[in-house]
């Protein structure tokens, strides 16, 4: 949930890193910042640079052969739009993605207060990414969020060409999208293996923080496979290399110039570069924009379980001699797991023959495999080994998922229960997701993001409870909700 649960001003924060305004704010990159105008011929060198190759043992990278050579094929991308439903705060509005209408002070000095809104209306929003060029004819990546409800997508090359993108598809689940423009013999990027990359190698960031275009940054890689608070699905490279909003979408280089990765968020407190960037590993990327091309979307499977990881006491208590693997909480009904015997206790210890050390590691292998996939779970039940066929189900996309939410009698909420690492962001221990709102509850404030805790003083942590509330048909109920650390009742009035 890229939410006000994990972007709070107050608190530590991960943040998409799309550079966007809205119309109320009247923010633009001024002119100077974008270096030299459309007129201004571009420098040609006087040689042809020379290739990055690789390094010997204490060699520096030859980051200047990286930028002259990958350089060229890293755009910037433009994209405007409408965003919100109709009362300009639905569920699409991003609330927090730094640089964002989530930051415009109006809408910072009315969020919260019931009855004080903004202007009605779907708002416009201008945002400024990057992104990197793939094949010759036209294929571009970058972030998902950079370009999701934007309705004009301009990609600019370094050499100051501009052309209109059209969205070949997107997936929220990576934060992948894939954009094609119609021209031929463009320059591309060499592509490398995430793989390879191991923590304390040599990294470089290309893109367009803050509107600085084929602005380059170095750094290492700080970790691998890093699993972020609602993103099960990527195993991230964290690095720290120099990423500010911008550079989402961005590529991120190993130290020959080979693409590893795409730059999609930062942890930050100031909503600056702290430090902690991650990047989606390339072979994620890929293969979002294999199945985009080929299909037009992406399938991810689901095993349907929810997972722990092991801490060294609940290791000792299984039997295990490592606090390695994935810990199986509970099992959903129907599932593919449940079809498969899984129970409730069981360790994960390998999905085929990887193996298995967090519950991020399961998530990220299951996520981007494809549903009806066939493979084997390697689990430690009952202090033995226990291997587990398994027929993969599908998972279905976030925006199907909130559409299919349960709708709460004619209160006019879409809900859904919090995971558990959402509970902890929140800093509650039950409590209801507001995906969507309409009706009653739209009117009355209640927000997209808002944690509905209680209604009419009884706590709510199932869909159910709610239905069972609303059976009398009461002309009016009061809400408990959480909305960015706050408890605050709201009343509905039903009719």
């Amino acid at each position: 949930m890229k939410s006000r649960l994990t972007t709070t001003a107050a608190a530590s924060a991960l943040m998409v890193l799309a550079l966007s305004a809205s119309a109320a704010d009247g923010w633009s990159v001024p002119s100077w910042l974008r270096g030299r105008t459309a007129t201004t011929p571009a420098a040609t060198p006087a040689t042809a640079p020379a290739r990055p190759e690789a390094l010997a043992p204490g060699q520096l990278p030859n980051y200047r052969a990286i930028v002259q050579t990958q350089g060229p094929a890293v755009v910037g991308i433009t994209v405007a739009g409408l965003r919100g439903g109709p009362d300009g705060v639905g569920p699409d509005r991003p609330d927090s993605a730094a640089g964002s209408e989530g930051d415009d002070p109006y809408f910072r000095f009315f969020r919260g207060l019931p009855g004080l809104r903004p202007p009605p209306g779907p708002l416009p929003f201008r945002g400024q990414a990057s992104g990197f060029i793939v094949s010759a004819d036209g294929l571009v990546l970058t972030s998902a969020h950079v370009v999701r409800d934007a309705r004009q997508v301009t990609v600019k090359l370094s050499d100051r060409r501009e052309f209109t993108a059209r969205v070949l598809g997107i997936d929220t689940a990576t934060d992948i999208a894939v954009l094609k423009v119609d021209a031929k013999g463009l320059p591309t990027v060499t592509l490398g293996d995430a793989k390879s990359v191991q923590v304390g190698d040599w990294v470089l960031a290309i893109g367009a923080p803050y509107g600085f275009e084929q602005s380059a940054t170095q750094g290492i890689v700080s970790a691998k496979g890093r699993s972020l608070p609602g993103e099960n699905v990527v195993p991230f490279i964290q690095t720290d290399a120099a990423v500010n909003p911008g550079n989402s979408g961005g590529p991120l280089f190993d130290a020959g110039g080979r693409v590893v990765g795409v730059n999609a968020q930062i942890y930050s407190q100031s909503g600056g570069f702290q430090g902690l960037a991650f990047a989606i590993p390339l072979d994620v990327a890929l293969h979002v924009k294999d199945q985009i091309v080929k299909h037009g979307r992406v399938d991810h499977a689901r095993l349907g379980v929810t997972l722990q990881d092991l801490s060294a006491p609940l290791a000792a208590s299984f039997g295990l001699e490592a606090p390695d693997g994935a810990l199986v909480s509970s099992v959903a009904a129907g599932s593919a797991a449940a079809k498969a015997g899984l129970k409730a206790g069981d360790v994960i210890t390998a999905v085929g023959d990887a193996p298995v050390q967090t519950a991020g590691d399961v998530s990220s292998r299951i996520g981007l495999a494809r549903p009806g996939d066939r493979l084997t779970l390697v689990l430690w039940r009952g202090k033995a080994r226990v291997d587990v066929p398994v027929v993969l189900g599908r998972a279905e996309p976030p925006e199907r998922q909130a559409a299919a939410a349960p709708e709460s009698g004619t209160l006019g909420l879409a809900v859904r229960p919090l995971e558990r690492s959402e509970l902890r962001e929140a800093g509650v221990d039950h409590g209801l997701l507001v995906e969507q709102v309409s009706g009653p509850a739209q009117l009355a404030g209640i927000q997209p993001g808002d944690v509905l805790l209680a209604l009419n003083g009884r706590p709510v942590q199932r869909v159910e409870q709610v239905r069972e509330a609303l059976r009398e048909r009461p002309r009016q109920v009061a809400l408990l909700v959480m909305r960015e650390g706050q408890q605050i009742f709201v009343p509905v009035h039903l009719g």
